[in-house]
């Protein structure tokens, strides 16, 4: 969803409010909803159909996409702040924020395709708030999981320490990706090709396969993790406590670590980097 391969800034830009059909012919580019690696499949099932509606009237509104991307990572960061309300209002009002997340993160790349205002100060904004909001989430999760207005002591804080983890395996995982290609284009060499993301070795690439037909790697991103989030405050609401929230932050956590160690070797046992 996020700004990428279109004119630079300064072509003239079209005007006027067009039809849903016009506006999503240059902002849903041929391909858009097929990219591997960078379309979510919220978007492919539903977002994309709620935000074209929305953007095609922001087309001459004085705001521009740069502008709806820090939207989109002040939504991420509040939705880790929701978390610490107490009981099930709390994980709710955690989800809705992601979902306004989401929706601004299509919004913002859809306005600047249409206007061709794309920039790489817009690339670069985009992925910081990816980076910032799933580290917010899982973060706040911690938080809430430590019951921080009623608890006291070193094992509160064990569960605050298990949603940094988690935040910080999300952050690395995204790093490890986006690293890839700095260290091509600093050798000169071009962005990689998803093509290039299959594993050399036969057992390696047998057991990406796998991992990826599980998907669980999938939980600790932000629409995943705050859905586990809210399936996790209403089993608490009926069960009287946080077991669900604390059990939930310990699996998300071990899902970050061990999708931390998987992804990097994965990437080094590919082509990506040759």
């Amino acid at each position: 969803m996020s700004k990428t391969s279109a004119p630079e800034r300064g072509t003239a830009m079209k005007t006027g409010k067009p039809t849903l059909a016009e506006f999503r012919a240059v902002a849903h580019p041929e391909g858009l909803l097929d990219r591997r690696s960078g379309e979510h499949w919220a978007g492919r099932l539903y977002m994309r159909r709620i935000s074209s509606r929305v953007t095609r009237h922001l087309v001459d509104a004085p705001v521009t996409p740069n502008q709806l991307t820090w939207l989109m990572m002040a939504a991420g960061v509040l939705a880790g702040a929701a978390l610490l309300v107490p009981g099930l209002w709390g994980a709710v009002l955690g989800a809705l924020l992601i979902q306004v997340y989401l929706g601004l993160d299509c919004v913002d790349g859809e306005l600047a395709r249409w206007r061709k205002q794309t920039s790489t100060t817009g690339v670069y904004l985009d992925r910081i708030g990816h980076y910032l909001s799933e580290a917010a989430l899982l973060t706040g999760f911690g938080l809430r999981a430590a019951d921080l207005f009623q608890q006291q002591g070193a094992r509160a804080w064990l569960w605050a320490f298990l949603g940094t983890l988690a935040a910080l395996g999300a952050i690395l995982i995204k790093a490890e990706t986006d690293l890839v290609d700095v260290a091509r284009i600093r050798r000169g060499l071009a962005a990689v090709e998803d093509s290039a993301s299959v594993p050399r070795a036969a057992g390696v690439a047998k057991a990406r396969k796998i991992a990826s037909a599980l998907k669980f790697h999938r939980l600790i991103g932000g629409v995943e993790a705050s859905l586990v989030i809210l399936a996790a405050g209403i089993a608490d609401a009926v069960h009287g406590d946080l077991f669900f929230t604390r059990l939930a932050v310990a699996v998300l956590a071990a899902i970050a670590l061990l999708q931390t160690a998987l992804h990097l070797l994965s990437i080094v046992l590919s082509s990506r980097l040759k």
